[in-house]
């Protein structure tokens, strides 16, 4: 049996702050006191990576970049690498409980590429160099890819005019790199910047006994520098483009299913090469995080493969994939690794052997449960400790817009059973001293349920472009009641983080 212990799922840009994103700065720092104070073990966030059209943290120009967003500007100050003037007229969006992303991409280059150049004129410390040769393999192709998009407008590279730049060959790579020598800088530099304070924020936290769940997106964007770099371990046309495109079939999130539009992978490819690219991605995630959550597992059992020209996820179709061989081969290379499977979706009885195979722990979602028909896998008392059991994902409501929007009379009627739900008792208290009671060994709560949020406060809506990812909690949210409630779930139902105790001993 696995300890129980309990986390909060939250994402670094729902943070608070004055710069219109959250960030890796003193606000992140005042989460991790806020988690140890409440017992938490966890701080679970959405994917870290640099986001495109759409603002997605699951569709990134990088498997391995960081999200320059998220770079803390008061620290560079601090760093005296940019000045307070730096910041005057600077529009980061007004509404501090939603991000701009428009105002965060126009505002956000040019302070920081005032840094950038305080930095190099002060000289680059060894730290940068001792940084990109830790990162040889994507730091420099991940300048060049950025660097060569933003010459071309912005545009993925499969739509890049120039052919030779297109098809990576030597030449054009030579003259791209002379030409945008500069702007390929701005991109190193600001990588660097980020898992500098990356690191420190991970360092804070671990000392502090808290963890740090990472989200590790199955597929990739077709506009990004890994399929540029490596097309052949993809399905592509004679022209280097995505053949197919990946998804997932109509389901209880949508009945056209969702076409995410990610290249799919040449599986047989990328066996013969040992998955070396895997491994890579792997490593690279726990030199980040304490735990990875791998979304959509259930694609390395098999996965919905759609032809490229189509405009919904209808008519794809099922595709095996060679998941026993892959996290064979991770295992050798890696060892056993402590990852999250997103089990979420069409669960056949490969994708159970897979997991249990594996010994990795599924989920369950609680707003899945309560069906007045039927007895449901997501219902407390289906559970196993080998479980991670949330609230809801990012793909959900909130409970509140849930119950208040989705649910039927006869669900409420029998989830007020189930629950045996006291007359006075809101929705959200009910629903959280459910999960926490789960005999799963993980409980963890979206920061959105924590505060009783509405529907407004939803992270994201599948199949929907705009509006999304942008709520932000505000720093007088978190109230000590918010507080108080939750280390109160934590100690009732014994899943507080018992390394805070240890620590407490040492000290």
């Amino acid at each position: 049996m696995k300890e129980r212990q309990s986390g909060v799922l939250m994402h670094i840009s729902s943070l608070p702050g004055k710069y219109g994103i959250g960030s890796l700065g003193r606000e992140a720092y005042e989460f991790v006191d806020f988690l140890v104070r409440t017992k938490q073990r966890y701080w679970q966030i959405l994917p870290l990576g640099t986001t495109s059209y759409g603002d997605s943290p699951y569709q990134s120009f990088s498997a391995f970049a960081g999200n320059t967003h998220f770079i803390d500007i008061d620290f560079l100050i601090e760093n005296g690498w940019l000045s307070p003037s730096d910041l005057e007229g600077v529009d980061f969006g007004s509404n501090p409980e939603e991000v701009d992303y428009a105002k965060i991409f126009h505002g956000r280059r040019p302070v920081l590429e005032k840094a950038v150049a305080t930095l190099k004129s002060h000289g680059l410390p060894e730290e940068y160099w001792a940084f990109l040769r830790e990162n040889d393999f994507w730091i420099h192709t991940f300048a060049e890819y950025m660097a060569i998009k933003e010459h071309f407008d912005l545009k993925a590279w499969t739509e890049w005019e120039d052919d030779a730049i297109r098809l990576r060959q030597a030449h054009a790579l030579e003259h791209y790199r002379q030409l945008l020598a500069e702007q390929m800088d701005y991109h190193r530099i600001t990588q660097y910047l980020f898992f500098s304070q990356w690191k420190a924020l991970k360092t804070y936290a671990n000392e502090k006994g808290i963890e740090f769940v990472g989200d590790m997106p199955i597929y990739i964007a077709a506009d990004s520098s890994d399929m540029w770099a490596n097309p052949h371990f993809f399905k592509t046309d004679e022209e280097g483009r995505p053949s197919v495109v990946a998804g997932c079939p109509p389901d209880a999130f949508s009945e056209i299913g969702q076409l995410w539009g990610n290249p799919i992978y040449d599986w047989d490819t990328m066996k013969a090469d040992g998955f070396t690219w895997w491994i890579a991605r792997l490593r690279e995630s726990f030199k980040m995080y304490d735990m990875v959550r791998i979304d959509h597992f259930i694609g390395f059992a098999s996965f919905w493969e759609i032809p490229a020209r189509e405009e919904t996820a209808v008519n794809g179709y099922r595709v095996e994939a060679p998941g026993f061989e892959l996290f064979a081969a991770i295992r050798q290379e890696l060892g056993d690794l402590n990852i999250i499977a997103e089990d979420l979706g069409t669960v056949t009885d490969k994708v159970i052997q897979l997991r249990e195979t594996t010994g990795f722990p599924g989920m369950k979602v609680l707003q899945f449960a309560f069906d007045p028909k039927g007895d449901s896998i997501e219902l407390p008392h289906n559970h196993r400790n080998n479980v991670v059991a949330y609230t809801g994902t990012h793909d959900n409501d909130t409970i509140r817009g849930w119950y208040e929007k989705e649910l039927d009379d006869a669900s409420k009627e029998y989830l007020d059973r189930y629950t045996n739900r006291r007359p006075d008792e809101s929705i959200n208290h009910t629903m959280l001293r459910t999960l926490f009671g789960s005999v799963a060994f993980m409980a963890v709560v979206t920061m959105q349920d924590l505060l009783d949020l509405d529907g407004t406060a939803r992270m994201n809506l599948p199949n929907t472009l705009g509006g999304n990812w942008v709520w932000r909690m505000t720093a007088d949210q978190l109230t000590p009641a918010i507080e108080e409630n939750l280390l109160d779930l934590t100690t009732t139902y014994r899943r507080q983080n018992k390394r805070l105790s240890q620590l407490e001993t040492v000290d």
